[in-house]
């Protein structure tokens, strides 16, 4: 399998990517490409996830085949499971996918084709091979489609793109109720906008308040605690992309970490928003490689769409459309930083999503098929990836779970695993970053294991322990 060490590739002229310094908190970054999961033009891929239960599964939006469900247990191998197809919701394309509990939330409705209606379904994934439909909702005599659902609690907020975000109450899963819908003020931040523009397709949703990209109409914070009258509270678009010219820019999506907004703006990179004070939005930082607003739509080697956050390596990985990924230090937001990335503008492929799981250090990209507006891609599928993260050797992967220790480092023989706190631990197994399983001996006692590694050879490996009924990863050398 191929193995791309990132970090080595930087000086290849072949990538056509601008000029850039990378800082030492990710010069240890690296993916590792494991396998490709294939689909087809006429039935692309628009994104997906991994199971959010640590069950190896990857859901796929995979448009007009609707759902498909791969087991992933064998990451090299990945296996079709079950397909939830589109004739189960009015025939909708399934254009995103996002979790809560054994429930999984499709956004669906094509986009692309403004013939189609906006709408949800929800589909039951307590036996991932033998999912179920309880219901679909379609917005009554709509047409655009849709970009992104997220569900918290009793109700989904579903990007409905031109007919804004529509909240639904979700508290019995064969009956979905409409509660409300909003749509901003499209004479904002300009009069006269072009009012297909204005679309909601990207989402953060925390404690009632949706973080929401409105495309070309910016950044919109909505609260939604009466979830019958949803009111913006704050809005926020870069001003330089007005001034002196009107050169609107995509917001595409967003992540939030704690009082911090991460947001993609197609080829405008990404900025770094401080939502401390919804009614007073201030832009922290800016990662602008390309120079906008003064780059080419056509000609920018960046479309920068779906994000990930990377919380305790303070990164970001960023689907880039014709370059593929980009990794992004945000150790400090205020200067966010180029650090690393995956393919190129050369390979004639394009991304548009992007899913990542720290538990078990995999990344996946989609990627669709494009005709050359705003760059050509003739490949519609998945990548999947294991990442080796220098940063994890520091600390810990969950601020919520006691301290792991390994020593000694690197690795010899016989290493010494430890929980800082006093917890009863176990260890699982050890794989490598090829995904290969290993089952060394060991001895534990309380908070405490000898393990025996000495069958492995030089290299990173994955360490599974298991404590008090939850499983951990703790990466290591050797």
């Amino acid at each position: 399998m191929e193995k791309i060490i990132l970090g080595r590739l930087l000086s290849a002229v072949y990538f056509l990517l601008p000029t850039f310094s990378f800082p030492q908190s990710c010069s240890t970054w690296s993916a590792t490409h494991q396998s490709d999961i294939a689909s087809t033009c006429n039935q692309a891929v628009m994104t997906m996830m991994h199971d959010e239960l640590n069950r190896p599964y990857l859901y796929i939006a995979n448009k007009e085949a609707g759902l498909k469900i791969y087991d992933i247990s064998a990451i090299a191998t990945p296996s079709l499971a079950a397909t939830v197809p589109i004739n189960l919701y009015d025939s909708l394309h399934v254009m995103n996918v996002s979790q809560s509990g054994n429930y999984l939330y499709l956004a669906i409705g094509n986009h692309f084709n403004s013939t189609q209606k906006s709408g949800m379904a929800i589909v039951d994934v307590t036996n991932p091979i033998a999912p179920t439909v309880t219901d679909f909702y379609e917005l009554a005599a709509s047409t655009g489609g849709s970009g992104i659902v997220k569900a918290e609690g009793n109700y989904a907020y579903l990007g409905a793109m031109g007919n804004g975000l529509i909240v639904l109450d979700i508290t019995t899963k064969s009956n979905i109720v409409f509660m409300s819908q909003f749509k901003p003020d499209i004479n904002w931040p300009v009069n006269n906008p072009t009012a297909s523009l204005y679309n909601a397709r990207g989402m953060e949703v925390k404690n009632s308040i949706v973080y929401l990209c409105f495309d070309a109409g910016g950044i919109r914070i909505v609260n939604c605690t009466n979830k019958s009258v949803p009111r913006e509270t704050g809005r926020w678009c870069n001003p330089v992309m007005y001034t002196p010219l009107n050169h609107p820019k995509a917001y595409n999506n967003l992540v939030k970490n704690d009082t911090l907004l991460y947001v993609t703006v197609d080829y405008a990179g990404m900025e770094v928003l401080d939502v401390s004070d919804t009614s007073n939005i201030t832009m922290t930082g800016w990662w602008n490689p390309y120079n906008a607003p003064n780059n080419n739509w056509f000609t920018s080697p960046s479309h920068a769409n779906e994000i990930a956050y990377h919380d305790n390596c303070q990164l970001v990985y960023i689907s880039t459309g014709k370059s593929d990924m980009m990794v992004v230090d945000v150790s400090n937001p205020a200067q966010p930083d180029s650090c690393n990335f995956y393919g190129g503008v050369s390979n004639n492929i394009g991304t548009w999503g992007i899913g990542f799981i720290k538990s078990n250090y995999q990344l996946y990209l989609s990627y669709i098929c494009t005709l050359g507006i705003p760059f050509a891609s003739n490949w519609t599928g998945v990548k999947l990836f294991n990442l080796s993260v220098g940063c994890v050797l520091g600390g810990t992967e969950d601020p919520d779970l006691p301290e792991i220790n390994i020593s000694p480092v690197p690795a010899k023989n016989l290493i010494t695993v430890s929980l800082k706190d006093n917890y009863s631990l176990s260890i699982l197994t050890v794989e490598n970053v090829l995904g290969q399983t290993f089952h060394p001996s060991f001895q534990h006692s309380g908070n405490k294991a000898e393990v025996d590694v000495s069958e492995l050879n030089s290299g990173c490996y994955f360490l599974k322990v298991n404590f008090e009924g939850k499983q951990f990863t703790k990466m290591f050398m050797k």
